[in-house]
């Protein structure tokens, strides 16, 4: 709370300082009232509410993260229990990963010839790195000795997968689909800004042209909420499924 009230009279400073370019709180607040009254307007297709934009931009990130998800963990269950795939694809990862997922968007535009399905693509790109990337380092920190008793029962690679490397490798798999849901968030609205449409992305880049500077800091805080739900909502799924040994 007292985070939340420094932020708050900074921001009050900042405007008055200013000379009004900058809103207050107060103003921004009465905004806000008006704004979140009718979330769901429409008035045709380039003019939505605020939730319209929202949900827009969030379905976008629930198939892009989802085709990463599908593609990302088992890619990573390949690569970490395969000495011979990870050594051929760690090069490919350490050369594609650092790139800009916003680098990929002409790409995306110029294959699939729509900015939904060219966001949805970056989404895809942004996202399926951390997954790969931390389900492969859970693989390869699973016991040694846990291989060599499945080795000694002579059991088959379904159910090393499903009664060893899964449980050992599940809170690392969660960590990474944390991770890409939070980055997926951050990339989409940047995409939306460049790519137009509904979504919130493109709604902060309308306001901008309007110069109506309310709605920006309206939907930063949205954007800062909604990616604050994603995160918390992926930190208590972790959390139920993450345990301790118990030592004797």
């Amino acid at each position: 709370m007292l985070g939340l009230g420094l932020l708050i009279g900074i921001w009050a400073l900042v405007s008055i300082g200013t000379s009004s370019s900058i809103p207050s709180p107060y103003e921004t607040f009465q905004q806000a009232v008006v704004l979140f009254s009718d979330p769901f307007y429409r008035k045709g297709p380039n003019d939505q509410g605020v939730g319209w934009n929202v949900l827009a931009s969030l379905q976008r990130v629930a198939v892009g993260f989802g085709l990463a998800a599908l593609v990302g963990i088992p890619a990573g269950f390949v690569i970490g229990r395969f000495s011979f795939m990870s050594r051929m694809f760690n090069p490919l990862i350490s050369l594609l990963r650092p790139v800009s997922p916003l680098a990929w968007l002409p790409i995306g535009l110029m294959v699939f010839k729509g900015a939904h399905p060219a966001a949805i693509w970056t989404i895809f790109i942004c996202s399926i790195w951390p997954m790969v990337i931390n389900t492969a380092v859970g693989v390869q920190r699973v016991p040694q000795d846990y291989m060599n008793v499945a080795r000694v029962l002579n059991l088959s690679e379904w159910k090393i997968v499903t009664k060893i490397l899964f449980p050992s490798v599940l809170p690392y798999m969660l960590t990474g689909v944390r991770l890409a849901v939070g980055t997926a968030w951050l990339v989409i609205v940047a995409a939306e800004m460049l790519t137009g449409g509904v979504g919130i992305g493109f709604w902060v880049w309308d306001e901008w042209n309007n110069l109506n500077v309310k709605n920006i800091i309206i939907a930063i805080f949205v954007i800062g909420i909604v990616g604050l739900m994603l995160e918390y909502a992926l930190i208590k799924l972790a959390t139920a499924f993450t345990f301790e040994e118990v030592k004797s």
